[in-house]
């Protein structure tokens, strides 16, 4: 129950934090800032009956049909990784109200940055791979929207990262779904608890592969190397929180959660040790070239990964004690100094080493800490990043997944290790030694300080007192292999192997330093690969291919983009009478009289759409052709789809004749030798769809599951409307999905109508309908609005037990809708609707009438009944696609209907100065739009 609590909590701040910076403005980091610790404090309330062995859960029915729960577990592991998000976070949301300015979007970084640490709790602690891979995805999207906080700048880097770790989300959706396959469930601790699950299906393997494809899109190893320094263009909190602690260790805790499956094959140690070493020297190099305190610090946080990677890989009891303990170091170290350089760039105006200089003499505090975290991240003793290090070295002598693996992995860390040293003295030197360039600065305030001062006084603190985290590194461990023997790490363990390796790495790394200026020229005629180049050309080819691929579908011609479709009909037919046995007779008559007077009339009416050329009159055939369907169908007994097509055909041919109005086009008349293969083809794809409809429509009795529906739905959810409790219960979230779709659609259309008018003609548009054909309708509009309105709802209140629901009436309100906008051109008129509202409140809704029987360990959308077995949760369900379904017609209406005043949507069409409307009437100049 505490994963479930900690997570509601973090959740609830991410909620809350855009509202309190609303009223605090950026001091609001401090409130949240607090939550975060209080969380952290109260997940390791806990922390004694973890360590004992005891692994907390909490599961309710998600997808019970499936066996998917969402099911949380708070282990060692996952309280190690915990203790790291809310920790660091804590300490980066106390950074930010010193760091921020007012030109910040400060509520939307509260926000997202709040948000990001409830997805990384919820990666951390799920005990269901669906739920992981939910979890996993809710970050990458965060993460974009975080790293694009930065402006316009950031649109490519954040681009970047996106579609890397987004591929890596694909990956592992792939992976989930092999190892639930192989393992028959997909609960985490059933799992990873029986290995030979996984290990004897032949799918163990390439599930493997996309876990590993996976962790290394989002901890950047080779060769996905190139998007975190991009991502670096986001701000310091940002690249703190995510880039240092949470967001790239996601793929390390996919690793370390998956170890106690793959550790046993020799296959996992092979792939992981080579690329984690091979990445972490690559990394230290690139560090090693950069000047740009940011980007070094960027491109060492890939080369710590990798080392961690590589450590996971080993496999053994000692590495995967070092991988957890280095995990925890890194992220205390690695945050301190991107809050100090973010200190550094705000004090200083730059974070060049080049321009920078001599700044301990005027910021000593600020000094002190840097060299702090840079000597923990070289591995200088006493601190905590000595010992994690220590502990590397030891665990990659280990390593024997291949002869002579362990002193190769050895000597490539020590090589990672040197490199590290000289480009942590680098960060030091640069900033704060040699002759001071900016005499006129001055030490930040104290608050501004504190964060980062509380990271690096751990660091000095755990260093001699790292036995303190032994209880939980070693639960941890033991999570990852069940049969790990306590590690006990302690500052002096003695003379060992590692400690000459340390000696080495710290005479080396110095030598580097050193003679840095000949380092400097070697790395500068180091040819190195610009990766993101190289993916934003693999990316155009791409792009290039499918506009390739998709020309045909693009032109604007009709002709063009059916002819493929319209053909491939007559060759399925043709196939299938071939092919296909002989179709069983008709139970019983299936034509009647009337059926052939609808006949007639859809065919005399699409006969005139095909011979005219107004598109008027093409527009209102076609729709009388869908009318006339509407009413084939509600002779056949449907009612709600007959419903649902007449109101759709309004719609359409009203927004089409918006389109249309005023443009005075003809359609154009092919010549002959166009006009009969188009009308052999029509004529014969027509033909084979009605042959088809005839041959597999109506020859068999129900399907069990239509009997099951029809027999069961007003016993289980009381509605006698057996399509709308189709869609409502039945399938809800099928219709969930489908209005989040519609609520995307609603957005989309919102977004173009902002680029329309930033982009338009300051001149305001015409109103070119005259008083005497609007009078009527704004007069009839008083009536026949208000009417529409009270039909919808009805609608909306009877649809569980007669035709209608939320989508027929939200269509009967989008009516109303296009007929108060036909009514009021040209001038104000009395409906104003925001269609943003329209569409979040539904959705809201929605999902809030889904979610609020899972307390009661009920699935998803479980009808819940009032006192007289009145269903409240179908209709408040129904109510919100209503509302989506009404803010799309709303959007539609302000993109097609002739456009919006600023800030006003479903607004009147801006119209000319009464005197221009006077001087076109009296013939003084031609009429404008015409």
């Amino acid at each position: 129950m505490i994963s479930l609590i900690v997570l509601g909590g973090a959740a609830a701040l991410a909620l809350l934090g855009p509202l309190l910076a609303r009223f605090m403005g950026r001091n609001a980091g401090y409130p949240i800032a607090a939550g975060l610790a209080a969380l952290a404090v109260l997940a390791n309330t806990s922390a004694g009956r973890i360590v004992d062995g005891d692994v907390l859960t909490a599961s309710y029915a998600w997808m019970p049909s499936l066996g998917i729960s969402f099911g949380l577990r708070m282990d060692g592991l996952s309280l190690l990784f915990v203790t790291i998000v809310l920790g660091v976070g804590a300490l980066v949301l106390a950074y930010c109200p010193s760091y921020l300015d007012d030109h910040y979007p400060v509520a939307t970084v509260y926000g997202l940055l709040t948000g990001f640490a409830a997805a990384m709790i919820g990666l951390v602690t799920a005990n269901d791979l669906v739920l992981l891979y939910v979890f996993w995805e809710l970050t990458t999207v965060l993460s974009f929207l975080l790293i694009n906080t930065a402006g316009p700048k950031a649109a490519a880097p954040a681009g970047r990262a996106l579609i890397v770790t987004a591929m890596g989300g694909f990956a592992l959706l792939g992976a989930v779904v092999m190892i639930g396959v192989a393992a028959g469930t997909t609960d985490l601790g059933v799992i990873t608890a029986d290995p030979a699950l996984v290990l004897s299906s032949p799918l163990a393997v390439p599930a493997a592969a996309l876990l590993i494809l996976a962790a290394a899109t989002k901890s950047a190893q080779l060769p996905f190397t190139f998007w975190l320094p991009g991502a670096m263009v986001a701000m310091t909190p940002i690249s703190a929180y995510l880039h240092a602690a949470t967001m790239v260790k996601a793929g390390i805790y996919l690793l370390m959660r998956f170890s106690p499956v793959y550790v046993p094959t020799t296959a996992w140690s092979t792939v992981l040790v080579p690329l984690g070493l091979l990445t972490a020297v690559v990394g230290a190099v690139l560090a090693l070239r950069e000047h740009d305190l940011k980007a070094i610090l960027a491109h060492s946080t890939v080369s710590q990964l990798g080392l961690i990677t590589a450590a996971i890989g080993v496999g053994t009891s000692y590495a995967l004690s070092a991988a957890v303990l280095h995990t925890f170091a890194h992220a205390l170290f690695k945050a301190t100094l991107f809050m100090l350089v973010g200190i550094i760039d705000k004090e200083a105006g730059s974070r060049d080493v080049r321009e920078l200089g001599g700044l301990r003499q005027v910021m000593p505090v600020t000094a002190t800490l840097t060299g702090i975290a840079a000597l923990s991240m070289a591995g200088i003793p006493p601190l905590i990043g000595f010992v994690s290090k220590e502990t590397l070295f030891e665990g990659f002598l280990e390593a024997d997944f291949a002869p002579g693996a362990g002193p190769v992995a050895a000597t490539a860390a020590v090589i990672a290790s040197v490199l590290t040293f000289a480009y942590s003295a680098r960060i030091v030197y640069g900033a704060f030694f040699g002759t001071l360039s900016q005499p006129d600065l001055y030490e930040p305030r104290y608050a501004f300080l504190a964060p980062a001062a509380v990271a690096a006084l751990l660091g000095v603190l755990l260093g001699p007192l790292v036995s303190v985290l032994n209880p939980l590194t070693d639960r941890a461990t033991t999570d990852l292999d069940p049969g790990a023997e306590p590690v006990t790490f302690e500052l002096w363990p003695g003379i060992t192997p590692a400690l000459f390796l340390s000696l080495v790495t710290v005479a080396a790394g110095y030598a580097l330093f050193h003679w840095r200026d000949r380092v400097d020229a070697l790395l500068g005629r180091l040819w190195v690969p610009d990766g993101a180049a190289v993916f934003d050309r693999i990316r155009a080819r791409v792009l290039d291919l499918g506009a390739l691929v998709g020309r045909p579908d693009t032109d604007p011609a009709p002709a063009a983009v059916l002819v493929r479709p319209v053909l491939l009909l007559p060759v399925l037919a043709v196939a299938a009478g071939v092919l296909l046995p002989a179709v069983p007779a008709y139970p019983g008559p299936v034509v009647r009289g009337l059926d052939w007077v609808v006949l007639g009339l859809v065919l005399a009416v699409v006969l005139g759409a095909a011979l005219t050329r107004s598109p008027v009159a093409a527009l209102a055939t076609t729709g009388f052709a869908g009318l006339t369907t509407a009413l084939w169908l509600l002779l056949a007994g449907a009612p709600d789809v007959a419903l649902t097509l007449l109101l759709v055909e309004i719609l359409t041919t009203v927004v089409a004749v918006l389109v249309l109005r005023g443009r005075g086009v003809r359609l154009h008349r092919p010549t002959r030798w166009r006009r009969i293969p188009a009308a052999v083809t029509a004529l014969a794809a027509g033909l084979s769809l009605g042959a088809g409809t005839l041959a597999l429509t109506g020859r068999r009795e129900p399907s069990a599951v239509g009997n099951y529906l029809l027999d069961t739905a007003e016993p289980a959810v009381g509605g006698t409307n057996v399509v709308n409790t189709i869609l409502v219960d039945f399938r809800g979230m099928d219709t969930f999905g489908e209005a989040v779709v519609v609520g995307a659609a609603a957005l989309g259309l919102l977004v173009l109508i902002r680029r329309t008018e930033a982009g338009a003609d300051a001149r305001p548009r015409v109103a070119r309908d005259g008083p005497a054909d609007t009078v009527v309708m704004r007069v009839g509009s008083l009536v026949l609005a208000p009417l529409m309105g009270a039909l919808s709802l009805f609608l909306l209140w009877r649809g569980h037990d007669e035709p209608g629901g939320g989508f027929i009436a939200s269509l009967v309100a989008g009516v109303a809708v296009l007929f108060l906008r036909l009514a009021h051109r040209g001038d104000s008129w009395p409906l104003r609707l925001r269609p943003e509202p329209l569409v979040g409140a539904g959705l809201l809704l929605s999902l809030l009438t889904g979610l609020a029987v899972m307390p009661l360990g009920l699935p998803f959308l479980t009808p819940v009944y009032l006192p007289g077995e009145v269903l409240l949760s179908s209709f408040v369900f129904d109510l919100g696609i209503f509302s989506m379904v009404v803010g799309l017609m709303v959007a539609a209406v302000d993109r097609l209907g002739g456009g919006t005043r600023a800030g006003s949507s479903l607004g009147p069409v801006h119209h000319r100065d009464v005197r221009e409307d006077q001087a076109d009437r009296h013939g003084a100049r031609p009429e404008v739009g015409r």
